[in-house]
């Protein structure tokens, strides 16, 4: 029996048994929620790369900066504060997105640290909805990844225009400003980045003519200061030395402070990277940058031996900036160490002068009171709206909703509407989260992020407003389709309910996790975004929900494609007895291929499908809920009929749908309408000849010994695999990279312990190098037991979702075999 079954035969409203979150609760200094914070002066920013590029490391470094940790934690000794979840701490990576409060100087920044493994891209999907910026990290050793360009894709996505990238991990053997910088150009991520700053690897020349590695602070380009620990100190927030350069010395070569010999090879370098800065600010388009040029006009006109590129003060460089990093003219790329503290005072600097405020950006789907170029009052004093981007359990708060305030002031017991469920819900406790630390408040304020609990039907992406009337939403947030599913079996009869709740309850605050039923089967089966995503899940289950179960074999979830579909017109009466009368509906559809060829694209929110009505977009049907409009009937049987092929019993793409009518008998409930676009199209596609089968496809990227290259190609081709790139670093010369003529590319003596200046050097090193692939996810259910036994253990790699590929005959009759349709 299924738990579907098991429920409809033992109906029971008790709620799940929650998790209970183990995390450190520290006592935080904070803003003071209640206090009017003027939002020129919010930061709402999310940490987003790589997976193991020091996300975690740099927030806890600049808690530790801004005073809200005695002494940072580490991943290490799990002892961070935004990784409090035991499956965190056990693993030593981020699960789930999470969002703390920073009070800097003069600014307020709510910092919002996302996981970096591509299987929980659902949490970087909702927290990039809700943000204003960015800082992207990436590794300086292996420059841009993966899963760099995948979260990149996703602030594309969401319209995050204003970003910085942070490249850390400058202390590392191999490390390279230049190839970092280089990567940026060769992987597409924008053409104009630019360096606000320049690191130190030591202030001893010895240390650069021996290539060792290391990092002891930075020059700050902009105003031109040098930051920078001594050899004796420990390299912690606070304890920099710092001094302001002086134009004249650095005209004449001279060292300061923080270069001990006149040669230091980053003297000679100031000048023009600072040279690139204000050159590539004035050719920006604006008011700041004709007054930047006005200005460095007046200094060329003063006789002076020193360069005006120097002379020009930073009062006058950073409005330019600013004002070129918020049109996404240019891209600031600053370096440093988060581990030893590098960089994150200066970091946060920039991300507080350069970075938008919820007044700079405003989304078009806001709302009137969110119109580019209004003043911040004015959308205070509007009406409330807000986006609910996360829902949590805790097992003493219950309903834990994540919410970002675009309008207006939410204030405590606040009455709302959902505009996507017509529900109304009131506004229990408001509170800001520093991790997993409350704080409670009063209200919160327009731009703020923060955590109101009582809410018993909002679900992630969801839009509340404080006005009835209001039917703009704000942009839906849609998890990434699912690429693996398995059986979850409850150890007895008598855990089956718990299970079924917990499930539920699991689904709602992460909705990337699907359950569906096999009824053929009676399974219960659970989908998600990889491998390592159901392993979560059956862990959380198991020792959060306290839930005995068993997940069954991992299966890959193929789809079937109508790829050919001619257009067709259908239309289906359905009716039935309901007691003593009859009820009925009749639904008209017309069904074709979406045209891709003509750069026809599906909707996210349909998987892999586009559903219209009067020529505009049809909402699925998110929410399980009673509701008297009828085309929310028919968008829940046409997610019915999509979900399982009459052919294959597979989820079908490629498809677009017009509802043309839907007219229900006199009398009839709407949810008729379901059953009568189910049963229309399920005919339609059982009358079609049986679509093309696609399965999914992962970008595997391995980092392996140079003596094993050889092995991992080979084994990549057994598996029908695809070879894109085989290298060690960054290509400036690939034919699809950026020009890098209009960009300072530093010399590569700057990071002395990068690999080519160490082979310049003659010394040896084992040297790693990148094999990059697309392979069927069905070949690499076991590869990490593949890929330690074929390098002895020394290759580590990342996989990324790289969309759904048509298969060939042999490989179609396989699949319908394992699914047993053959």
């Amino acid at each position: 029996m299924s738990l579907r079954s098991f429920l409809r035969a033992h109906p029971c409203s008790r709620l799940a048994t929650p998790p209970r979150h183990r995390g450190p609760h520290r006592r935080c200094a904070h803003s003071g929620g209640d206090e009017p914070v003027d939002a020129t002066l919010i930061r709402n920013i999310a940490l987003l790369a790589h997976i193991d590029s020091g996300k975690t490391t740099l927030t806890e470094s600049i808690l530790h900066a801004a005073g809200h940790l005695a002494s940072p934690g580490t991943v290490d000794t799990g002892s961070t504060t935004t990784d409090f979840l035991p499956a965190e701490r056990e693993r030593g990576i981020t699960i789930q997105s999470a969002s703390i409060p920073v009070r800097w100087k003069a600014w307020s920044f709510n910092l919002v640290d996302t996981p970096g493994h591509a299987d929980f891209g659902m949490e970087v999907e909702s927290a990039s909805s809700v943000v204003d910026g960015a800082v992207v990290l990436i590794d300086a050793v292996e420059g841009v990844e993966g899963q760099t360009k995948g979260v990149w894709a996703q602030l594309d996505r969401n319209d995050v225009a204003t970003r910085m990238i942070f490249l850390n991990k400058m202390d590392r053997v191999g490390a390279s400003l230049r190839g970092s910088l280089l990567s940026l150009l060769e992987h597409r991520l924008h053409r104009l980045p630019l360096l606000i700053s320049l690191p130190l690897a030591s202030t001893s020349l010895a240390h650069y003519t021996q290539a060792e590695p290391g990092i002891a602070g930075l020059v700050d380009l902009v105003k031109l200061e040098a930051w920078w620990w001594a050899p004796s100190a420990p390299m912690e927030s606070g304890n920099a030395r710092r001094e302001m350069l002086d134009p004249a010395l650095l005209t004449e070569g001279a060292a300061h402070a923080a270069f001990e010999h006149d040669e230091h090879p980053l003297l000679e370098e100031i000048l023009p990277a600072r040279t690139r800065l204000i050159e590539a600010l004035l050719d920006t388009p604006g008011a700041a940058s004709e007054r930047l040029t006005e200005e460095l006009m007046n200094l060329s006109d003063t006789p002076s031996p020193v360069s005006p590129y120097l002379r020009l003060p930073a009062q006058s460089i950073l409005p330019a900036l600013r004002a070129a990093t918020l049109a996404n003219a240019v891209l600031p790329v600053m370096a440093g160490s988060a581990f030893r503290h590098v960089g994150t005072e200066l970091l946060m600097d920039f991300v507080g002068e350069l970075l938008a405020s919820p007044v700079d950006v405003r989304s078009a789907e806001a709302g009137e009171n969110q119109r580019q170029g209004q003043r911040q009052g004015q959308a205070g004093r509007g009406e409330v709206k807000l986006m609910a981007w996360k829902v949590g359990w805790d097992r003493m708060k219950g309903w834990m909703t994540f919410v970002r305030v675009y309008s207006g002031t939410l204030h405590r017991g606040a009455i709302l509407w959902n505009t996507t469920t017509g529900e109304k819900e009131r506004a229990g406790k408001l509170m800001l989260i520093y991790a997993d630390a409350p704080v409670e408040v009063d209200s919160l304020p327009f731009g703020s992020i923060g955590v109101v609990l009582g809410l018993k039907h909002t679900r992630t992406g969801d839009t509340l407003v404080s006005n009835v009337k209001t039917k703009s939403p704000l942009r839906a947030i849609t998890p990434p389709p699912s690429v693996i599913s398995a059986s979850v079996i409850p150890a007895t009869r008598a855990d089956a309910l718990p299970l079924a709740e917990a499930l539920a309850s699991l689904a709602r605050t992460d909705p990337s996790v699907r359950i569906t039923e096999d009824e053929a089967e009676a399974q219960t089966l659970v989908h998600g975004l990889g491998a390592l995503h159901l392993e979560i899940v059956e862990g959380r289950l198991r020792d959060e929900w306290g839930v005995a179960c068993a997940f069954g074999r991992r299966r890959v979830s193929y789809r079937e494609g109508f790829f050919a579909l001619p257009e067709v017109a259908v239309e289906e009466y359905w009716a039935r007895d309901a007691g003593a009368k009859k009820i009925g509906a009749r639904v008209a559809l017309t069904v074709r291929s979406l045209r891709e060829s003509e750069g026809e694209k599906d909707d996210p929110r349909w998987g892999g499908n586009a559903v219209v009505h009067k020529k505009e977009p049809l909402k699925p049907a998110v929410h399980e809920r009673s509701s008297l409009d009828p085309l929310f009937h028919v968008a829940q049987g046409l997610q019915t009929a999509l979900s399982s092929s009459p052919h294959s019993s597979l989820p079908v793409i490629g498809l677009h749908i017009t509802v043309d009518s839907c007219k229900l008998d006199w009398g009839s409930p709407p949810s008729v309408a379901a059953s009568a676009a189910a049963s229309a199209l399920r005919k339609l596609l059982q009358a079609a000849q049986p679509g093309e089968l696609r399965e999914p496809f992962m970008a595997v990227t391995v980092h392996v010994n140079e003596e094993d290259v050889g092995k991992i190609v080979k084994d990549f081709g057994e598996k029908g695999g695809d070879l894109q790139q085989l290298g060690a670093g960054a290509n400036p010369e690939s034919e699809h990279a950026y020009p890098a003529e209009a960009v300072y590319v530093p010399p590569a003596i700057l990071t002395p312990s990068a690999m080519p200046l160490l082979e310049q050097h003659g010394m040896t090193v084992r040297m790693k190098r990148t094999v990059h692939a697309l392979v069927a996810l069905s070949k690499l259910l076991d590869y990490n037991s593949r890929l330690r036994a074929l390098s002895g253990g020394t290759a580590s790699f990342e996989m990324t979702a790289d969309g759904f590929r048509t298969v060939s005959p042999a490989r179609r009759l396989e699949i319908l075999r394992e699914i047993g349709r053959a």
